[in-house]
């Protein structure tokens, strides 16, 4: 029996999506796990990685795995005009989040097994009254009335090579991470990536590793009390609930490929703490993962590029990697 296709969302068409689907969809269209693009078929047609004529405009999500080794399948939800490569629009924001909001509406069905997320551009969207901070909050929002056995995200987790970090805060101003912690907040993203792990990437018994805020973890509480009053309560109730948590760790002492073989994944106190490695070790391979939510959902863990949008020069690594880890999810999710 065939998988069920993963619902593909075109993100910002001025963007470097439509080109990296396309790019994507060549790479892919041999392993049998099909995808349907929700997007404008336009877009694709006209993308500089050659999509004209290899677009195929479908009906229902059912005719993709027939379709998708011959043509790339699309589910087509058309802009009300059209945009230029590399100029962001929020004229175009309405159909972006029309397109969000249908392929998580066809995962929720299991029409789709799981959705991945081609990049978005916040500034037009937040310019037309989006009110999500990015991706990640927004699934949380469309998905939160839905059945999930165990801890409820969402949670951003990115995965390059051996390397795993899940975000206690994300879209966070560094000003303000420090008042934005707590013990809850920690222990739920703990709670929630280890039932992850176990669950979708078939990690019988998770071990975390929790970074520290301050240099070297606080010293102690000499250069900073996060540690001591906040982090470390947070690991001893993690340890309590039955995870294998150690730390706080100096975050700069966390990442070398020794320390890597001692956890399956970091927890890591903000955005670009738990980034800079992931792309240090994996710049082009890495893949974004929202945890705790009853669909599956995986992303390039890059932006629109609209410097380089409509040139056909953009990779489509990380794509060709979120569809591949979305596609490992499902398969352990039961149907």
């Amino acid at each position: 029996m065939r998988p069920a296709p993963l619902a593909l969302t075109l993100g910002d068409p001025a963007g470097i999506g439509p080109e990296i689907v396309v790019k994507a969809w060549r790479a892919l269209r041999a392993e049998g796990q099909a995808f349907v693009v929700v997007g404008d078929a336009q877009a694709l047609a006209s993308a500089p990685a050659g999509g004209a004529g290899l677009v195929r405009t479908i009906q229902s999500p059912d005719e993709a795995a027939r379709v998708f080794p011959e043509a790339l399948p699309v589910l087509d939800l058309p802009l009300k005009a059209p945009v230029v490569a590399g100029q962001a629009s929020p004229a175009a924001a309405p159909a972006v989040i029309r397109w969000i909001e249908t392929a998580v509406g066809l995962a929720l069905s299991k029409t789709v097994s799981g959705v991945v997320t081609a990049p978005i551009a916040k500034a037009p969207l937040y310019e037309a009254g989006f009110r999500f901070p990015g991706h990640t909050e927004f699934l949380g929002e469309l998905t939160a009335s839905a059945p999930l056995d165990g801890a409820r995200g969402p949670v951003m987790m990115l995965t390059a090579a051996d390397l795993r970090v899940a975000l206690v805060t994300v879209h966070e101003p560094l000003a303000r991470v420090p008042a934005s912690l707590s013990v809850e907040r920690i222990v739920h993203t703990g709670l929630v990536t280890a039932q992850s792990l176990a669950r979708d990437f078939g990690i019988a018994a998770p071990r975390l590793a929790v970074a520290g805020l301050n240099p070297h973890a606080g010293e102690d509480g000499g250069i900073g009390r996060e540690e001591i009053e906040i982090i470390g309560p947070a690991v001893r109730a993690l340890h309590d609930a039955g995870v294998d948590v150690r730390g706080p760790y100096p975050s700069d002492s966390l990442f070398p490929a020794e320390m890597r073989q001692r956890y399956d994944a970091a927890l890591c106190m903000y955005h670009d703490q738990a980034l800079i490695p992931v792309k240090m070790l994996d710049f082009w391979g890495g893949v974004n993962v929202t945890l705790g939510l009853p669909i599956v959902r995986t992303s390039p863990d890059h932006g629109t590029a609209f410097d380089i949008a409509g040139r056909g020069i953009a990779r489509p690594d990380s794509l060709i990697a979120a569809v591949r880890l979305a596609a490992d999810i499902a398969r352990r999710r039961p149907a």
